[in-house]
């Protein structure tokens, strides 16, 4: 059942625990580059904003559209 309110059209709803988990390790990715300076051929410690940025996309589009 979607949370709302009552005089809003707007849905949300809780996001599946494939794209939970996957915008968990985005994130855990992100902060490990950032703060533990694991720096990889994948991703600079540069980058690291950006895929925290693709973490939270991923999990809004979780809440936001149904089924996902």
């Amino acid at each position: 059942m979607p949370y709302a309110r009552p005089h809003r059209r707007f849905y949300l709803t809780p996001p599946s625990l494939p794209l939970f988990l996957i915008s968990l390790v985005l994130a855990i990715f992100a902060a490990l580059v950032t703060y533990a300076h694991l720096s990889t051929s994948i991703i600079h410690a540069s980058q690291a904003f950006t895929v925290l940025f693709v973490a939270y996309l991923v999990l809004l589009v979780g809440v936001l559209f149904r089924g996902i």
